[in-house]
């Protein structure tokens, strides 16, 4: 399912892709914290566009992640094999800065913190 410019997708259509997103998101692990980062609540927000362009802004667990290069960029690259996404820009935000209680409750009981 690839679209081109000028098509546009119906909402069912967007909740599927939205889906495979996510999907392709929760495969992506930070390497230090064997969890995966939407989880990890790193994804703060992901947005699709009509023309299968798709805008993340996620975090680091800190300023000073040793993947703060390389992570966004797999991301991207992640997010590009989704059929149906054209094109996929990642911001690196870090407001709200990023913290534990972001996690979802999986996370939280996988890394002992429940």
């Amino acid at each position: 399912m690839i679209f081109s410019n000028g098509e546009h997708m119906d909402k069912e259509t967007k909740k599927m892709l939205e889906g495979l997103i996510i999907a392709a998101l929760k495969q992506i692990y930070d390497p230090e914290i064997p969890v995966d980062i939407f989880e990890l609540g790193l994804i703060y927000e992901v947005k699709i566009k009509d023309e299968g362009q798709v805008e993340i802004d996620m975090t680091l667990t800190s300023p000073n992640c040793p993947v703060a290069e390389s992570l966004p960029n797999d991301v991207k690259t992640k997010i590009e094999s989704v059929p149906g996404v054209m094109e996929c820009k990642v911001n690196i935000v870090f407001d709200p800065p990023w913290s534990k209680d972001m996690m979802s409750e999986e996370a939280q009981l996988e890394l002992g913190f429940l």
